[in-house]
């Protein structure tokens, strides 16, 4: 069964002149995927509806988010908004939960979402990193409601995905797995948060020190990821795919080659054994480097 790519041109909409998560991004990756487009199933996302978004934030945040990128507002230093922000999110937010409906009714079993603007630093009630919806957290919520009742989320992004960490951080129903600079925004990560209450032990972190290279990460995802998954014994993983760690990204510090992220991307795969997997475009900041990224990791989902 080939893999799905969801996709729109409606990401590129969202458009913040001079800012490192431009629309440059995916239509990078667009013509990178050009020569393979037919060893992939396509499909439109639809919106996430209001409903959809309020199974992890709340409504009053909800419409927060809408009233500022209405006013081309700011909600921190780096996270602008502008008239078409909003719809952009509700977009990204809902390719996740396709994926779902098409895994569900059998039509895909590997499905990758190239979207933007991406979404593991978004909060409950707080917008940051360039993230406005938690992409991921939706999808993992709204995959719960369909029968996965156990679902493993798998983050590689530079960053640390503060936001999927602190949704999910009292819940044991969730597994939080991340690798990711130490020292750099949003500066959460370190491996003694561990989950509380009934979420205790359910989330991983797995920092690495700045130039870190190909061994350190994959020690990570030969050593550490394997019985954390045997272990927890998902319905379902899903992956924040955030191409940033790779050696020349401008916003990590990273000694990552293309070899070690396909090798990392090929164990990801390999560990899934049967289970379906969606991974959700998050970061990425040298077009070229990210559009070669993502096509390594489509080719090893065929």
């Amino acid at each position: 069964m080939k893999p799905l790519l969801i996709t729109d041109s409606i990401y590129l909409l969202h458009d913040i002149k001079e800012h490192p998560e431009s629309k440059e991004r995916l239509l990078a990756i667009e013509k990178e995927l050009l020569p393979i487009k037919d060893s992939f199933l396509f499909q439109k996302p639809r919106p996430a509806s209001k409903e959809d978004i309020f199974l992890v934030h709340t409504p009053k945040y909800y419409h927060y988010v809408q009233q500022v990128c209405d006013e081309n507002g700011y909600f921190t230093p780096d996270t602008a908004c502008m008239e078409h922000t909003f719809l952009a999110a509700k977009y990204a937010a809902g390719a996740g939960l396709c994926a779902i409906d098409a895994i569900k009714e059998k039509k895909a079993l590997n499905a990758f979402c190239i979207i933007r603007p991406p979404g593991h630093h978004a909060t409950k009630e707080q917008a940051m990193g360039f993230c406005y919806f938690n992409n991921i957290a939706i999808a993992a919520r709204y995959a719960q409601e369909k029968g996965f009742k156990k679902v493993f989320i798998i983050d590689f992004d530079v960053h640390h995905g503060n936001g999927t960490q602190d949704i999910f951080y009292y819940d044991d129903s969730v597994f939080y797995f991340s690798t990711h600079e130490a020292f750099i925004f949003p500066g959460t990560g370190d491996p003694n948060e561990r989950g509380i209450g009934k979420g205790e032990g359910f989330t991983f972190n797995y920092p690495l020190m700045p130039n870190s290279t190909d061994n350190e990460l994959l020690e990570a995802y030969y050593e550490k990821l394997p019985p954390l998954i045997k272990n927890f014994n998902p319905d379902i993983i899903l992956v924040s795919a955030g191409y940033d760690l790779h050696e020349s990204d401008p916003l990590g510090s990273l000694d990552i080659t293309y070899e070690g992220i396909q090798k990392m991307v090929k164990q990801i795969i390999a560990l899934k054994e049967d289970k379906p997997i969606v991974f959700f475009l998050e970061g990425g900041y040298e077009p070229k480097a990210l559009a070669k990224n993502v096509k390594n990791t489509l080719l090893a989902l065929i």
